[in-house]
């Protein structure tokens, strides 16, 4: 992806968090010379990958393939093996209509997904077998706590307000119908390096050509531009 493109999209989905009156924390507009002056107190951020993330999952088509998010809160896997801590993850993600998200499970993460405003978003569902293959049992999950059954493959629709708590081994795949959706999810801690496992290969983060500066720093930004103590 080119980093004019990057740009372009974090300006287009500021605007779209502020028209749902979804508001980020002040890191989110730290420039890169502002994040070059920060030191100690902002390492948490640094260390837990707070903050902008853009993939187009390396298929090269963000607007088909691909995925906006912001992460405003994430724990520690320290405290997750102890059991007490910080155990808990938040983000923002902006879904566009028919942009997929591709097929992947987590192996440890349980999530919910939530419909926070927009159009409508759409959750295909299969179990995994034992290898990560696609079983074709039936899917059960709950919707705001209510129990819903579905064939594999088979899809459930979430409206604004909605959610779905996802559990391990149950493969998802993601897209937006009638309108752009603003979603939330809320998660035990997020491990993007080790926890997913998606069905086909894909690329998690996007190599950038940087044919401008950046507006504002993604998550795989920050061990060029964070630099404390010098």
């Amino acid at each position: 992806m080119k980093r004019s493109e990057i740009n372009a999209l974090i300006r287009e989905a500021d605007a779209f968090f502020k028209q749902h009156q979804f508001y980020l924390p002040p890191f989110a507009y730290w420039t890169p010379e502002e994040w070059a002056t920060k030191g100690e107190e902002a390492r948490q951020i640094v260390e837990r990958r707070l903050g902008w993330d853009i993939t187009d999952f390396g298929q090269g088509d963000f607007e088909r393939v691909g995925l906006l998010l912001f992460t405003l809160r994430n724990g520690s896997l320290d405290d997750l093996k102890r059991g007490k801590g910080e155990l808990y993850c938040e983000k923002a993600l902006i879904v566009n209509v028919d942009q997929v998200t591709p097929l992947h499970f987590h192996w440890t993460k349980t999530e919910d997904i939530i419909n926070r405003g927009g159009g409508k978003l759409v959750i295909q569902l299969y179990n995994a077998t034992e290898d990560g293959e696609l079983a074709d049992t039936e899917v059960i999950v709950r919707t705001d706590g209510v129990v819903r059954r579905v064939e594999a493959g088979g899809t459930i629709i979430l409206s604004p307000g909605e959610s779905i708590t996802l559990v391990p081994y149950c493969y998802h795949k993601f897209w937006a119908i009638e309108g752009r959706v603003l979603a939330g999810e809320v998660s035990v801690v997020n491990d993007d390096e080790r926890d997913n496992r998606f069905y086909e290969p894909v690329g998690r983060f996007p190599e950038i050509e940087e044919d401008e500066p950046p507006l504002y720093l993604l998550v795989g930004d920050y061990d060029r531009y964070y630099r404390p103590g010098g």
